[in-house]
């Protein structure tokens, strides 16, 4: 039976390595979502964007990923953002996919900021995460892997693509075009969550998070420099019927991505 899924994304600010106060505002917001099927934060919605990884890193045992399983539970949908974690001696930007039932999956970012020296701070991830939410497969990745079209490749038939992001104000056309880039060539749901504001380093923000449908439908919306709560349906239907019309996928290229 084909479902169609009910996806809620969260564009606010947040202050700087301030975990709790970030998880209690999120909180308040989350409490005004009715029924959904997936709730999506920001990249490092709990501290903003910061290398200053040695302070503000966690445990996957930690807080930040307690207070996703409760809002998971309280919501009876899946959470997904990406927080600080140190595993050994190594620090991950790390996309969480935490499930009501307390299961999860990750994903660590595999295109570090080098124009910011994130790679100087945390460790690259070598793999995707391909995970199933109601029939839905679904590719979520974080902010600079929107550059680099080949990691985001649809080569398994995923059905939506979602990027969590701090992406600045400065570069926001890049931000939209690409997203709506990913959608094309994929032909597939994309979602962009993004923050608003200004962080520690004096960049600004305004959002532009969007959701983006392929085809004839596009653009679903975008939110430009406001706090938004926004809640809306993908209709897997319509997506199939479009990948039935346009078959392009079944042109691509064949080839290996070395990790």
């Amino acid at each position: 039976m084909i479902k169609d899924i009910t996806v809620s994304t969260i564009q606010t600010s947040v202050k700087w390595e301030d975990p709790n106060f970030n998880k209690r505002y999120l909180y308040e917001l989350v409490e005004e979502i009715d029924e959904t099927d997936l709730i999506i934060f920001p990249e490092m919605f709990s501290t903003g964007f910061t290398m200053n990884a040695v302070k503000v890193a966690e445990s996957m045992e930690g807080p930040t990923m307690q207070w996703m399983h409760s809002v998971a539970q309280l919501k009876n949908a899946v959470t997904t953002g990406s927080i600080v974690i140190k595993e050994n001696k190594d620090y991950y930007n790390r996309l969480i996919w935490m499930c009501p039932d307390g299961k999860y999956q990750y994903y660590d970012k595999r295109h570090l900021f080098s124009f910011a020296n994130e790679h100087d701070h945390y460790t690259r991830g070598n793999s995707r995460l391909i995970v199933d939410l109601m029939g839905w497969k679904i590719c979520p990745l974080i902010c600079y892997d929107l550059r680099f079209p080949v990691w985001s490749r649809n080569d398994c038939r995923y059905d939506l693509l979602i990027y969590v992001a701090n992406w600045p104000e400065k570069r926001i056309q890049d931000w939209d075009r690409l997203l709506h880039a990913r959608s094309i060539e994929n032909l597939t749901y994309t979602i962009g969550v993004n923050i608003i504001g200004f962080d520690k380093n004096g960049n600004s923000y305004n959002g532009h998070t969007s959701v983006i449908a392929p085809g004839e439908k596009g653009l679903v919306y975008c939110r430009d420099n406001e706090v938004a709560i926004d809640t809306s349906t993908l209709e897997l239907q319509y997506l199939l019927d479009h990948r039935k019309k346009y078959s392009f996928l079944n042109d691509r290229d064949n080839f290996d991505i070395k990790v």
